[in-house]
């Protein structure tokens, strides 16, 4: 029941003023208290000095990653004007203390920039326990302090001295100019734990120079010995992300489009909503492999957009409305499916191996909350969309390479047959999969409990299920034994992947979808475990599993559920004792250990396992199945990737294209000893 003596009059009513309402409610303007959030501190005062690159008035910004935690953003652009605005306060002053406070209002010192609701730098202050910013104009070095938000100085003596005047540091030549701003974050408003991730800002850092072409950015990661400073710099604008992006062979050149159009918008202007004109500029660069991922990085003047918005759905349309145009109509190899009408292609078919980068530059863009994540000026779609269908079709049409138009029409082609044929394909699969009784696959043997404490045991063919199913705590153990060759999901196609009987059973046993669909909370075991044989064959089929677990399960990975059964290579019995050995070093090892008293090394004889399936049931228990005794390791993300690359190797080494095999041995010749071959 209600409070009913609570009242609700005008003291209810509570005015946070100055900077009190950004360490109220920090999500609204750093989108938490997270390391996002964190970051998100750094990459205003960095998205603040590339504007003023962009603008043309500066080539250099420096990032330093300090010992005490705290970060310092430099450019040398024209620096924060230090006149005085209110008072005695100066526009310095104002600009990190108040918010909606800025130059980027009206289009006066920025034409078209990142920061637009004046409220960047001012958050950065909120979210300190100490903020330095320092100004070289007219000749010398201005300095003001702020502690707990509030303006000042300090003294000879360290002490802090609130008031506005800025402190002269020093003199400098006339002509220099340019703006340092440090800052230390408050960690009672932060997540306990967080510090500035070097490998995160090393990213931003490289991916702004492509916004604006010929700027150096430089890092300097002071918090540990031997880091050396790096400089990023890219004259080629996006085609250089688009190129530095490329993973895999492509399929085409850099494509690049240009091009501009305007809009008009309503705006308050001294009071009344007028309608005013923008001007919209588009730069794209795009290019396909032969891969199936896509990476679309997008940017609005010099911000990153990484959930998209409006110039990107123009993109998207524009795109598959030119491929559907030129490249998909009156194709012979879709007459079959034109018939059914399946020989329109979609956006993923379009974009299977797209590596692009879209960037719009205008005055004023309208983004969706201050973290600026997502653009909503709803008149730029159509302006890209208008931009990128002209410039693709005149590509397509004689601008670019006849070989290069042609592989993209058979990837393309490919994509919608592959899609037309794979959701056949999986509709086939769950109608026979809603006709069985369970729909689990006939070889797993399941346990009676499911859930974050169940474990599914991947073992390598019947020999070792046997023994595997007679050790196992059925309750939360279940095995699913591998009877024929896993596809490599590496170098297949979703279509032979979703065929491959043993990626399927996988899929249907784990119960949580695949690839998109994928969704973790549905998996029906909490650890994924591998048992394969200690040789040559069972590396192949655990690089196999798990290379296809990177590219249609990765949650698993990401989440520590995927691990590696480690059974020994040797046992021994001494007396009424088994002992076993994990490797050749550690069989040597325990061989002087145990060969003490009247016990000779010579007569201990060891066994050496050849597979999982020679073990009894009690061996295989003690070494893989007991919790208290087993030894697991778990795969990381690293080691998947690895594996993919193995997995690949062993398709050349051990797979049956000969011509394949022969040119890696000829490439790879000189890596042989020729003095140690007996030939």
């Amino acid at each position: 029941m209600a409070n009913r003596s609570t009242t609700y009059d005008e003291k209810s009513i509570q005015l946070l003023e100055g900077l009190d309402a950004v360490r109220k409610r920090p999500g609204m303007y750093i989108g938490g208290t997270g390391p996002e959030g964190l970051h998100h501190l750094v990459w205003e005062l960095v998205d603040n000095a590339v504007d003023e690159a962009a603008a043309g008035h500066a080539n250099l910004v420096e990032v330093t990653l300090h010992k005490d935690g705290s970060v310092e953003v430099a450019d040398n652009g024209r620096g924060i004007p230090i006149g005085k605005k209110k008072g005695s306060r100066t526009a310095l002053e104002i600009v990190f203390t108040e918010l909606h406070a800025g130059g980027k209002f009206g289009g006066g010192a920025y034409s078209a920039s990142g920061g637009l609701h004046g409220v960047g730098a001012s958050v950065v202050n909120a979210l300190s326990s100490k903020l330095v910013a320092e100004v070289d104009r007219d000749g010398a070095t201005h300095r003001l302090t702020f502690v707990h938000r509030a303006p000042g100085r300090v003294d000879a003596k360290g002490h802090f001295k609130p008031g506005s005047a800025l402190e002269v540091v020093r003199r400098i030549p006339a002509r220099r100019t340019g703006t340092r701003v440090r800052f230390w974050p408050d960690l009672e408003i932060f997540d306990p734990g967080l510090s500035i991730d070097a490998e995160q800002v090393r990213a931003h850092c490289a991916q702004v120079c492509f916004l604006v072409p010929g700027l150096k950015v430089r890092l300097l990661d002071k918090r540990g010995p031997g880091r050396e400073p790096e400089e990023f710099v890219a004259r080629g604008g996006l085609a250089d992300l688009v190129e530095s992006l490329t993973v895999g062979e492509p399929v085409t050149d850099v494509i690049t489009l240009h091009g501009t159009g305007t809009f008009s918008e309503k705006v308050p202007v001294e009071g009344r909503m007028s309608e005013v004109e923008r001007a919209c500029t588009v730069d794209v660069a795009l290019r396909w492999t032969k891969g199936y991922d896509a990476v679309v990085s997008s940017f609005v003047n010099t911000i990153p957009t990484t959930e998209g918005g409006t110039h990107v759905a123009g993109f998207d349309r524009a795109l598959t409305r030119v491929c559907n145009d030129l490249l998909v109509a009156g194709n012979r190899k879709l007459a079959k499916l034109a018939k059914s009408g399946q020989d329109k292609a979609e956006k993923g078919d379009v974009q299977e191996g797209l590596v692009a980068a879209v960037k719009v530059t205008f005055p004023e863009p309208q983004f969706k909350g201050q973290t600026k994540q997502e653009l909503g000026t709803p008149a730029v779609q159509s302006i890209v969309y208008e931009v990128v269908r002209d410039g693709f079709t005149n590509w397509l049409e004689g601008g670019g390479k006849k070989t290069n138009v042609n592989a993209l029409r058979d990837k393309l082609t490919q994509a919608v047959i592959t899609r037309v044929s794979t959701k056949a394909t999986l509709e086939a699969r769950r109608k026979a999969s809603a006709l069985s009784s369970a729909g689990m696959p006939d070889k797993l043997a399941d346990c009676r409990s499911h859930g974050i404490d169940a474990e599914l045991l991947i073992v390598e063919g019947d020999s070792a299920a046997g023994p595997a199913k007679a050790g196992r705590n059925a309750e939360y153990m279940a095995v699913l034994p591998l009877r024929g060759k896993v596809v490599n999901a590496g170098k297949s196609t979703m279509k032979q992947v979703i065929e491959n009987a043993e990626a399927q059973a996988l899929f249907t046993a784990i119960g949580a979808g695949s690839g998109k669909d994928f969704r973790l909370e549905n998996a029906r075991y909490g650890r994924i475990i591998i048992l394969c044989d200690a040789d040559v064959d069972g590396s192949h089929i655990r690089c196999l599993l798990l290379t296809l677990i990177h590219s249609y399960m990765r949650p698993l990975l990401e989440d520590g559920r995927v691990y590696a059964a480690q059974p020994p290579l040797y046992t021994v019995k001494v007396g009424d004792k088994v002992v076993h050995a994990f490797s050749e070093e550690e069989k040597l090892r325990l061989t002087d250990e145990l060969a003490t008293g009247n016990r000779k090394a010579e007569n201990l004889q060891w066994v050496r396992f050849k597979g999982l399936g020679e073990m009894d049931v009690e061996e295989l228990a003690v070494t893989c199945l007991d919790p208290g005794t087993r030894i697991l390791r778990r795969i990381t993300m690293d080691d998947a990737r690895a594996a993919a690359e193995a997995a690949e190797l062993f398709e050349t080494l051990m797979g049956n294209d000969v011509a394949r095999r022969r040119q890696y041995l000829l490439d790879h010749s000189d890596l042989v000893d020729r003095e140690a071959l007996d030939v």
